[in-house]
C-alpha cells in the first residue's frame, strides 16, 4: 500500500509552481562524439512541503518507428529558490559519476541555468560545463495547454559548449491514488 501525503508548496517555490507535475514527450540528441538520436523522456517535479523541488528525469531511445527502446539516461536532484526570489540553484546527480550544480534565474515561465560546478569520478565522461533552458510555450495541438520545452547545452570531451539535447514535453494528467 502506497502512503501519499499532501503538502502545500513551500512559499520559496512559488516562482517554480508551473513546473510541478510530470512531463512527457520526445526529443532529439546530438553531439560530435555520437550519432544523432531520438528519445522519449519523462521529467517529474515533486515536493514534500520543504523549500526544494525534487527532480527526476529518465530518457529512452526511440527506434525508427518511434517505439521506446533501451534506457539512455537518468538524473535526479533538487531545485531551490533561496528566499523565494528569482535566483535558482539546481543540484543534479547522474549514475555515470557526474555531479552538477547549476545557478540561474527564473522569470515568468522560464528558467535559465548555467553550471557553477561540475564534479566527476575518475571513470566518468569528461564534462566541463553546461547550460539549460526550461520554458513553457503554447501547445501545438490546438488546445489551450502549455508544453514544456527544454534545451541542454554541454561542453565535454574537448568540445566547446553546444546543444546536446532538446525536447518538447506535455504535462501528464495527475495519477489517481
Amino acid at each position: 500500500m502506497e502512503i501519499v501525503f499532501e503538502h502545500e508548496l513551500h512559499p520559496d517555490l512559488k516562482s517554480l509552481e508551473w513546473l510541478v507535475g510530470t512531463w512527457e514527450g520526445d526529443g532529439v540528441g546530438d553531439y560530435p562524439t555520437i550519432e544523432q538520436f531520438r528519445f522519449t523522456q519523462q521529467i517529474s517535479f515533486t515536493h514534500i512541503g520543504k523549500p526544494y523541488l525534487i527532480y527526476t528525469s529518465r530518457t529512452w531511445r526511440l527506434d525508427e518507428e518511434f517505439k521506446q527502446r533501451e534506457a539512455l539516461a537518468m538524473e535526479t536532484g533538487f531545485w531551490r529558490v533561496p528566499g523565494g526570489g528569482r535566483n535558482v540553484e539546481v543540484l543534479l546527480s547522474h549514475p555515470t559519476g557526474v555531479q552538477e550544480i547549476y545557478t540561474g534565474e527564473v522569470t515568468f515561465n522560464k528558467v535559465e541555468l548555467v553550471t557553477d560546478v561540475v564534479a566527476r569520478t575518475e571513470t566518468a565522461k569528461e564534462i566541463t560545463g553546461g547550460k539549460r533552458l526550461y520554458g513553457l510555450f503554447p501547445a501545438q495541438d490546438g488546445t489551450d495547454d502549455r508544453d514544456l520545452g527544454w534545451v541542454y547545452e554541454m561542453a565535454a570531451m574537448g568540445h566547446p559548449l553546444q546543444v546536446h539535447m532538446s525536447a518538447q514535453l506535455k504535462k501528464a494528467p495527475p495519477q489517481q491514488g
